[in-house]
């Protein structure tokens, strides 16, 4: 059992040490510069529903055609904005972030940080 002990430490402080690295940095305050403001955009947005879904009911209860309300459609959109956002991350990710990480993992698998 020992060896095993020995191996979990050093790996740890493998992983310890990429942390710190320059690298492992850039790419933690890339992929936060995207998520940060994605997330707190759509939280407005979310939120911006729910309050004119509160407080304004004459506005959400607007006949736009047929029984098709204004707080229906802005409802509908919450859906297709998740989706939206997933698929502009998605891209995101495979041209900006997993090349990157991709290039960080090949740098600790050879042991240069």
């Amino acid at each position: 059992m020992a060896g095993s002990h020995e191996i979990s430490e050093e790996r740890a402080a493998r992983y310890m040490e990429v942390q710190r690295s320059a690298e492992f940095e850039a790419l933690r305050k890339k992929f936060r510069g995207f998520v940060f403001p994605m997330t707190g955009a759509f939280l407005v947005w979310y939120f911006l529903y729910v309050i004119l879904a509160t407080y304004a009911t004459d506005f959400m209860n607007k006949k736009l055609f047929g029984n098709v309300t204004m707080g229906l459609v802005l409802g509908l959109l919450q859906f297709v904005t998740t989706f939206v956002i997933t698929m502009i991350y998605a891209r995101w990710a495979d041209r900006e972030l997993d090349p990157a990480a991709a290039e960080l993992a090949s740098h600790m698998e050879r042991g240069e940080l």
